[in-house]
């Protein structure tokens, strides 16, 4: 092409490619939505199963400021919009939680109720064994020295 031509349609082909190539986890596991239904699904196990009753124990009777605050934080932390560290600024997860008594057990609790609601979804199931990992390690460093021995 000659200098002055149109070039929308290599630009556009080139910015989609690079959009594609820049695709964060937030936009892999399909967005605000599946992020929702994710954290609906936890809470949901964790309030419904016996197997969670010590983790259940350790939250308020209403989940729902709960479940609002987990979905803007894995929002963000999967790299999509930032609103909650925007809102929340400073805050740090680990302090956030330092106040409550995170045993060993409690911690595989949160991991195991995580888990499954990350497979519930339709996300891709490597991907959701990564965040699953991830997510359960943020889980192990919250347990607090003196409650180890659970």
């Amino acid at each position: 092409m000659e200098s002055g031509e149109d070039h929308t349609g290599e630009e556009a082909r080139l910015a989609s490619a690079e959009q594609e190539h820049h695709q964060t986890p937030f936009d892999l596991v399909g967005g605000a939505q599946v992020v929702r239904q994710i954290v609906d699904r936890f809470y949901d196990l964790m309030d419904q199963e016996s197997a969670y009753a010590r983790l259940r124990a350790l939250h308020a009777p209403d989940l729902d400021p709960m479940r609002s605050s987990l979905t803007g934080f894995l929002i963000a932390w999967l790299g999509g919009p930032r609103d909650w560290f925007v809102e929340h600024p400073g805050v740090c997860m680990m302090s956030t939680h330092a106040r409550l008594p995170v045993t060993e057990g409690t911690a595989l609790e949160w991991s195991d109720a995580m888990r499954r609601a990350i497979a519930d979804s339709t996300v891709d199931p490597a991907l959701g064994a990564k965040m699953a990992e991830a997510l359960s390690s943020m889980a192990q460093g919250m347990i607090r020295p003196a409650a180890r021995a659970d």
